[in-house]
């Protein structure tokens, strides 16, 4: 895609973070921008800074784990402006632990966000995309978690490596079935955004009795996550790559830093079948 000026973009996960600074871009650019997220008070804000007074942004409150959410979504999106040319399934949340320690919510929670929430952007917005005529493009926010496995964090990699080999399939079936639509898969380092803090939008569903077991591992990685995430690269730079991406028709869009030092060594473990190396990334 070259030409962006008067399209529309939708962003999942978009009252701060990545979200936010995605759909700031694209407002640069000339888009239309509708920007989702649980956080009504968050979303509200984030409009009404990014919104020029001329109506090209707008905010609509979404769960992207429930499908009739992100449907209402796309209805919103096509009623006000007539397309969607970009979808960005972004919304995340992280809740950290040993596995064995881990309640059922945990898991429940981030799959049902990290995982369903861009099953149910993919099964909502490439059917819209596809009926449309012209150039569209997906992108699906993975993580550096999804090209490596980390201990303290087994729920989380296990739904970004989800999203990728999802975004792999999806890759192959557009460019067989739906060539104008393209699709990025985003996998972010540390960025300097509230993913650390996802507990304050869990839902009640997932934080009932015995649903948040804290331990020393879960507070162990809460707090390397906050500093990680603290020393973080702005979430501008994310957006930028994804533009990139988008222009170039690029699938990966990857560190280029010590994450990816990381997966490097991963990849090899698999290549030669040897068991898994600790690996973590190291800042040079």
């Amino acid at each position: 895609m070259k030409d962006f000026n008067g399209k529309t973009a939708v962003v999942t996960g978009g009252a701060s973070g990545i979200g936010r600074a995605m759909g700031e871009l694209f407002l640069a650019k000339g888009m239309n921008v509708v920007l989702a997220d649980i956080e009504q008070g968050a979303l509200d804000a984030t409009v009404e800074a990014l919104d020029a007074g001329d109506g090209h942004c707008i905010g609509v409150v979404t769960d992207v784990s429930k499908a009739e959410d992100v449907q209402r979504l796309a209805d919103a999106v096509v009623a006000k402006f007539g397309a969607i040319h970009i979808a960005c399934n972004n919304a995340g949340v992280f809740a950290g632990g040993l596995l064995w320690e881990q309640s059922v919510a945990d898991f429940q929670w981030q799959l049902d966000v990290n995982v369903w929430g861009v099953i149910h952007g993919i099964r909502t917005f490439v059917p819209i995309m596809a009926a449309q005529d012209g150039e569209c493009h997906i992108v699906n926010t993975a993580s550096m978690a999804a090209v490596t496995a980390m201990p303290y964090s087994g729920i989380y990699h296990m739904t970004k490596h989800a999203v990728l080999a999802m975004s792999e399939s999806l890759h192959h079936e557009l460019s067989f079935h739906v060539p104008n639509v393209k699709v990025s898969v985003l996998c972010p380092e540390a960025i300097n955004t509230g993913i650390a803090a996802s507990e304050r939008n869990r839902p009640s569903g997932y934080s009932r009795a015995g649903d948040i077991v804290e331990s020393d591992a879960r507070a162990l990685v809460s707090q390397a996550l906050a500093d990680s995430v603290a020393g973080g690269i702005g979430p501008e730079v994310m957006a930028q790559r994804v533009f990139d991406a988008i222009v170039e028709e690029r699938f990966y869009i990857l560190s280029e830093e010590a994450w990816r030092e990381s997966a490097n060594v991963r990849l090899e473990d698999v290549r030669l079948g040897r068991n898994p190396t600790f690996a973590p990334p190291v800042s040079r």
